[in-house]
């Protein structure tokens, strides 16, 4: 499953990172990741908090020097041209960065200057950017007034401002509800249409799915990485749902069996994840084999994989020797 991205054209490609490394005193945070992000594509990045999704970002955007490795970004050596990339990319963190005692318009016109923007054109573009991300009637707004989905929005018009060839997302919608999660994911892919590049890293499954490629990271280390289609496909036979009237003894049955990663309770059913040695007729048999010894009654069935089966089956590994030299 830990495949490389195939490298394609370098027209098509807006990162290319290889052997990238990060150490903080004796913790190595990012370990040996190479990564190959293709061109006008939303990219993600999932993985647990503590995973190296952050770092792994500001070492791609410059703002963190690697302990090893080599990076491309647009066609440019980071972190040696790094102050050249700064006014390709837009960068937006999980945490709203933005003046809460300045207006909606007050904070785009201010980070216009901090892009060195003319005011004739600044003021064309804040235009747009109101009406675009729906602030005609909320411009004058203090931001600190602004709801979390709010908030989100003005920060990804800050982050655009300046139409950038690559934007760098950390976390974006981590704190705000489901429909403006929606709306955020919508104003996302009509930037791709335009052909920004997008890395978004995030931790929830159902933003993953939404992107044209993903990368796995655990633990520092690079463990996936396709479209969703391709890793849910790459585990094909090794999911099986269990329909029966017990669903916590038999939880308490498949949870210590060898062969068996994950067994997870979805309402009055079972969804169980075997091991990469199982397939679809042994799983199966394997599961049936070990309720039917335990007098328990349930049907039994392979289904199709999902993105958590797939999170599940990348980093539910034994612990890795470190590749990076201390």
């Amino acid at each position: 499953m830990n495949a490389p991205s195939s490298p394609g054209s370098r027209a098509d490609t807006a990162i290319r990172a290889r052997g990238l490394c990060k150490r903080f005193g004796k913790l190595l945070a990012v370990d040996d990741v190479d990564l190959t992000v293709p061109a006008r594509q939303v990219y993600g990045f999932l993985g647990p908090n503590g995973s190296g999704k952050s770092t792994t970002i500001r070492m791609l955007c410059g703002l963190l020097l690697p302990s090893a490795g080599e990076i491309e970004v647009l066609g440019l050596e980071v972190p040696k041209q790094a102050e050249v990339l700064r006014s390709r990319v837009g960068y937006m963190t999980q945490k709203f960065s933005l003046f809460d005692d300045l207006s909606v318009r007050e904070n785009l016109e201010f980070i216009a200057a901090v892009q060195g923007i003319s005011r004739v054109v600044a003021k064309t573009r804040i235009d747009e950017l109101l009406v675009r991300y729906r602030f005609e009637g909320r411009q004058h707004q203090l931001a600190g007034t602004l709801s979390g989905g709010w908030r989100q929005r003005l920060a990804l018009a800050c982050a655009v401002i300046h139409r950038p060839e690559l934007l760098f997302l950390d976390e974006p919608t981590s704190a705000v509800d489901p429909e403006s999660r929606r709306d955020f994911w919508e104003q996302l892919f009509m930037l791709a249409d335009a052909g920004t590049t997008i890395m978004v890293s995030t931790h929830l499954m159902d933003e993953a799915e939404r992107c044209h490629r993903l990368a796995i990271l655990d633990r520092g280390r690079l463990v996936a990485d396709g479209t969703p289609p391709e890793l849910a496909s790459a585990l094909a036979g090794r999911t099986l749902l269990i329909e029966t009237d017990a669903p916590r003894r038999v939880h308490e049955v498949l949870a210590g069996i060898a062969g068996v990663l994950s067994v997870v309770q979805v309402g009055n059913s079972l969804r169980v994840l075997a091991g990469e040695a199982a397939d679809s007729a042994q799983a199966q048999q394997l599961i049936e084999t070990a309720i039917a010894s335990a007098g328990q009654r349930a049907q039994v069935s392979v289904v199709a994989p999902n993105l958590e089966d797939v999170f599940v089956a990348a980093t539910r590994n034994e612990a890795r020797r470190p590749t990076c030299a201390a």
